[in-house]
């Protein structure tokens, strides 16, 4: 297809030297690292976006050459952290709870700071699980791993990998500087309720409902990070300023597809 790899490792700084003035637009979807508090792989990706060329000229206006024009990163909207079930949109603080999150919140940070700094139009998109066909959650009903019961339950959000990747591309069509962009689907789902159709789907039986105090006791530290978070997303930005339409407004516009 004419295009040109050039292979780099967030983690080795000294491979990235050849992605200097390489790039119009950069799509950033790296998680960072699995441990710290900073996201030392976005700041070693702007590091080797932001070398300067050798040259006696006006070394400002070479870089501003240099640099590219657009940015879009995907973070998280594990950012927000829990929000008793309220509904938000971008202008909700965020409240990091995890490590995880934290580094994503990080990596926000520095990325709308370099943004400004270069002006560079820089697009935050905050994405929640993402589901296609090979990820939905096969093993976790197959293992009956339990959920909550409905009185317990937290709100999920979701998005469509095809439609996160259709967002980035509008993103970097209509993106504006500095702005963050939820991308989420129209469900209004309880965890539950998300396995439940899954699980209906794939003819798979729906897993077993415990409660918060059970699931304290027999479900993993990890998995338990994500039943104590529940916020209900709104999408409006991601409609009116992207111009975005959903391919998959819900799981159950998937699930329908899927059985065709």
């Amino acid at each position: 297809m004419g295009v040109r790899a050039i292979r780099g490792d967030l983690d080795r700084p000294g491979s990235l030297r050849k992605l200097a003035g390489r790039a119009d637009v950069v799509f950033h979807f790296a998680p960072p690292a699995a441990e710290g508090v900073r996201d030392l792989r976005t700041r070693r990706l702007l590091s080797a976006l932001s070398r300067q060329p050798v040259c006696k000229s006006s070394r400002a206006g070479m870089l501003s050459r240099h640099l590219p024009r657009r940015l879009v990163y995907i973070s998280t909207t594990g950012v927000y952290g829990d929000c008793g079930g309220e509904w938000i949109d971008e202008s909700r603080p965020v409240k990091a709870v995890t490590a995880r999150a934290r580094r994503r919140v990080d990596a926000e940070r520095v990325l709308r700071v370099w943004g400004r700094r270069y002006g560079v139009a820089v697009s935050v998109l905050r994405a929640p699980g993402i589901y296609a066909e090979e990820r939905l959650p096969v093993g976790r009903l197959r293992n009956g791993t339990a959920v909550l019961v409905a009185e317990d339950d937290v709100f999920t959000n979701h998005i469509h990998a095809e439609d996160l990747a259709r967002a980035a591309i509008a993103a970097m069509r209509f993106g504006k500087p500095g702005r963050v962009y939820n991308v989420v689907d129209d469900s209004v789902l309880g965890m539950g309720g998300y396995f439940d159709r899954v699980a209906d789907a794939l003819g798979l039986p729906r897993p077993p409902r415990i409660s918060r105090a059970e699931a304290a006791v027999r479900l993993p530290p990890a998995l338990l990070t994500f039943m104590s978070e529940s916020r209900r997303i709104g999408n409006r930005r991601l409609k009116r300023e992207l111009r975005f339409t959903l391919r998959y407004p819900t799981i159950d516009d998937f699930l329908r597809e899927r059985r065709r």
